[in-house]
């Protein structure tokens, strides 16, 4: 199977994707169940790209409740390189507005209960992430940003929160203490994993408020930030079709070859059943 080449994960306000042509729908099965919802795989701007609604049309599913790994192991069988993912933030510093998009280079895990890994199970791997952002994507996201007319900032941290209750006043300024930009509860995970399965990826972080921190957080009402994740998506649309336009059509990032080394378990040791499980991903550098 091999339908697209970028992949699109749409967040909160985010459940389809305008513009797309030659549409139809696929569901993927994997070896770790189901993915989010159906693939709506298409062309945008002369290129082949999959949209998956992170949360499933109808936002039916918990942050905690996502299947991380279904979601990008489905991608890579769909045949997609790049991921460009799109979800919805607090904001951590004063200087990221609502409206304001944050294109982060990092992270900060706190999450608790979930799989961020395809290893395991009789497999053991490692693979880099010192710098878990794939720049060429990230760079393309900020430059269709300025394209748009839409205040993208490239570089900062992503706190990824477990969820589903927002923080408290002490964890968001603990987290501002640390320096962090944004908070959400998605992006790690699937920046991790799609490491992992050597696609690039980066996020579009569309802030929708400031965290409980700021002096004005309890004057904001679940109206004003409907409206606000109304037009995020809205210029969220306009993003990602100018930054899809624009992405090279080759890859040379260290993304391409992340898992090369990864596997660390001897070869006579690893289960039949790993092997099956985990060949779209490492067979190539194994023979499995």
């Amino acid at each position: 199977m091999s339908s697209a080449e970028i992949g699109i994960i749409g967040g909160s306000g985010l459940y389809s994707m305008p513009g797309f042509t030659n549409v139809h729908e696929e569901r993927v099965e994997t070896p770790f169940g189901s993915p989010s919802d159906a693939f709506v795989v298409g062309e945008l701007e002369g290129r082949k790209v999959a949209f998956l609604a992170r949360h499933g049309r109808g936002h039916r599913v918990l942050p905690s409740e996502l299947n991380f790994r279904a979601n990008i192991y489905a991608f890579k069988k769909l045949g997609v390189e790049r991921i460009l993912s799109v979800s919805a933030v607090g904001s951590l510093k004063e200087e990221h507005k609502p409206t304001d998009f944050v294109i982060p280079d990092q992270f900060i895990d706190r999450t608790f209960h979930r799989i961020s890994t395809f290893f395991g199970d009789g497999i053991v791997g490692h693979v880099a992430f010192g710098d878990p952002v794939c720049a060429t994507v990230a760079k393309a996201a900020v430059n269709a940003c300025a394209k748009v007319g839409v205040i993208g900032k490239l570089g900062g941290t992503y706190v990824c929160m477990e969820g589903p209750q927002f923080s408290t006043r002490a964890e968001s300024n603990l987290y501002r203490s640390c320096g962090a930009d944004v908070i959400g509860m998605t992006n790690l995970q699937e920046a991790k994993l799609a490491r992992e399965a050597e696609i690039c990826y980066a996020t579009v972080a569309m802030v929708t408020d400031y965290d409980c921190w700021h002096e004005g957080h309890d004057a904001v009402t679940i109206e004003e930030i409907v409206a606000v994740l109304h037009r995020n998506a809205d210029n969220a649309c306009k993003v990602v079709k100018a930054a899809v336009a624009a992405m090279p059509r080759e890859r040379t990032c260290a993304c391409v070859s992340a898992a090369k080394y990864a596997v660390l378990t001897q070869p006579d040791a690893i289960p039949e059943a790993a092997k099956e499980r985990l060949k779209l991903l490492f067979g190539k550098y194994h023979g499995w």
